[in-house]
């Protein structure tokens, strides 16, 4: 064996020592990388891996069902099919677009939402909604055309089975099953559930092979409105008859059990149908009953009738002398329909005397009128649980001028809701309390009537004031005044009519040729079973009065409400003189 020598050797061990050295330096670099790699970037990788691999997809849940009082369904959920797209990591977006285009008359795609699809494919994303909440036959017919990455996939729609029918009490939702307006977007929380969690999972090529739910969604809570289904389709009824009839620009009609506070109807016509929400044009989702503003009018004099008895400064048989028709008030001339002679302050309010009422007005004075237009709530919203509910207009007394007094007493100056005037006329008829309105209540009874629960309120004027109105005053304005076509065979009626000249906010003068007429009042007139407002807003042709349009409104509902109600006739009309119980002696 040769000797290679010393220098050999040195050489050998120099390269052995690099080459450890490299492969040391190559260990560290390593170490250090996995280091980097499984613990200081782990999270954002794996998130950057599952992101790539798998996608969280929220589950909505079944949203609550909405009853009548007596569990009439008004509004549930049902399963929708809804046509998606979840591209693959092999699919270039022009394919995928003209697999949607393959869709477009099948699915209904306006072009419009064509480019939006179009742009989202363009951006890479990853779950692509074609068509959301389609038809099954829809469904049906994308299924057998075996698209690929293109499927069908179940979602739930909201559905009303009665169509229009309580629309604008009910409200609407929007595609995702939020509630938008009425009572599916006052108690959208209570009604909409908790969302649950599905993951989809995918190979490499981004196709997806599995669907896992991680949280089960929680159904939203069922709601009982104190609506009943059937007075509900009455009032809707015949205000739309109305409205037709008399070329009324809308109206509405709020019906309540007054005891309780329960709305038992509440319409506005035009109306629309929730299964096509939002209403085109959106005008037409106004509820009118709490969401328009408007001066009442003749109405208000229920607030100037209870003010002045409050007040202690008119008798029921005390004169005014109206038969000029007319009267001057800081330069401003207010008449009445006709020359109306000497009233007694009973037929002030019976025949609707503006001089008559503003008489009294003036001995009310400022103080105490606006005291009670407080007292009665007006200028705030009522509290009853539907949103969007307008407060009204009061202006603060400071800011009265020499006309006020005069202009209020007769329902000018001030804006109001059907609402607040039916809320007013309801202190009369609990016997001078204020019981609070609501539409929703615990539960229901599926198999018989819900009972009305008296509930508690608050004394705004004395039981003896409201007793001796209604009986002296507005049993009189429908027995002989001018609310005579709110009569209905059988039954006492307690009721104030209302006409209101329109304002032209251009010309800032009144238009003797546009009206506001209403009614407002309650059936029986000694033990009220409902009450009711009804406003049609400028009523055309001849008939523009309140006790004309709005007045047989009123009767008809009744009428047909108090048979539903099986409620038995007071009295026969034959034989019962309803107006001499008017006939009593006056209080010193």
């Amino acid at each position: 064996m040769n000797d290679l020598g010393p220098s050999y050797q040195s050489r050998v061990q120099k390269r052995t020592i690099i080459l450890a050295f490299f492969f040391f330096l190559w260990f560290i670099v390593l170490t250090l990388r996995l280091i980097q790699l499984q613990v200081i970037e782990y999270r954002r990788l794996r998130e950057a891996v599952m992101s790539q691999s798998q996608d969280e997809r929220p589950i909505i849940p079944e949203r609550g069902t909405i009853y009548d009082r007596h569990g009439q369904i008004l509004a549930r959920s049902l399963p929708a099919p809804t046509a998606c797209l979840i591209p693959g990591k092999d699919d270039l977006p022009g394919d995928l677009f003209a697999r949607v285009e393959r869709l477009k008359k099948i699915a209904n795609l306006p072009e419009r939402e064509l480019q939006k699809i179009k742009s989202r494919i363009e951006d890479g994303d990853t779950y692509i909604y074609i068509k959301r909440k389609i038809s099954w036959d829809q469904a049906d017919r994308i299924s057998k055309l075996n698209l690929k990455n293109v499927y069908i996939q179940q979602e739930n729609r909201r559905f009303y089975p009665l169509g229009a029918l309580a629309a604008h009490v009910l409200g609407g939702v929007n595609v995702d099953g939020e509630g938008q307006s009425g009572v599916e977007l006052q108690y959208n929380s209570r009604l909409e559930g908790v969302k649950g969690l599905s993951l989809i999972l995918r190979d490499a090529n981004k196709r997806r092979y599995a669907w896992e739910i991680l949280k089960e969604p929680k159904p939203g809570q069922d709601l009982v409105l104190t609506l009943d289904e059937t007075i509900q389709y009455i009032a809707e009824r015949e205000l739309e008859k109305a409205v037709r009839e008399h070329e009324a620009s809308w109206g509405t009609v709020v019906v309540s059990h007054p005891a309780s506070g329960e709305i038992l109807a509440m319409a506005t016509s035009p109306a629309y149908d929730p299964n096509n929400y939002p209403p085109s044009p959106l005008e037409l989702g106004r509820n009118r009953a709490i969401q328009q503003n408007f001066e009442p009018g003749s109405m208000f004099k229920i607030v100037t009738a209870a003010a002045a008895r409050e007040a202690g400064v008119v008798g029921f048989n005390e004169i005014f002398d109206c038969s000029e028709g007319k009267i001057r008030v800081a330069g401003w001339t207010i008449s009445d329909h006709k020359k109306l002679g000497l009233l007694t302050f009973s037929e002030v309010i019976v025949q609707s005397s503006n001089v008559g009422t503003i008489k009294v007005g003036q001995r009310i004075g400022q103080d105490n009128l606006y005291r009670m237009i407080q007292d009665f709530r007006f200028g705030q919203k009522t509290g009853l649980d539907l949103p969007g509910e307008e407060n009204g207009i009061v202006h603060p007394l400071h800011k009265w001028s020499r006309t006020s007094i005069a202009a209020h007493s007769i329902g000018y100056e001030i804006s109001v809701t059907a609402v607040q005037m039916l809320q007013a006329m309801n202190i009369l008829a609990n016997g001078g309390v204020l019981i609070p309105f609501r539409i929703t209540q615990a539960s229901f009874n599926p198999t018989g009537s819900n009972p009305n629960i008296p509930a508690t309120g608050v004394r705004i004027i004395s039981e003896r004031t409201a007793s001796e109105l209604t009986r002296r005053v507005f049993e009189g304005v429908v027995a002989d005044g001018t609310g005579q076509a709110a009569r209905i065979d059988g039954f006492s009626v307690a009721g104030k009519t209302g006409t209101a000249r329109k304002l032209d906010q251009d010309l800032g003068v009144y238009l003797a040729s546009r009206h506001l007429a209403s009614f407002v009042g309650f059936v029986p007139a000694d033990r009220p079973v409902l009450s009711m407002v009804v406003v049609l807003d400028e009523p055309k042709f001849s008939l523009q009065y309140g006790g004309q349009v709005a007045a047989p409104v009123f009767r008809e509902i009744a009428r047909r409400v108090l048979l539903y109600l099986r409620q038995a006739p007071q009295f026969d009309p034959d034989k019962k003189n309803v107006t001499a119980q008017l006939r009593s002696q006056d209080r010193p």
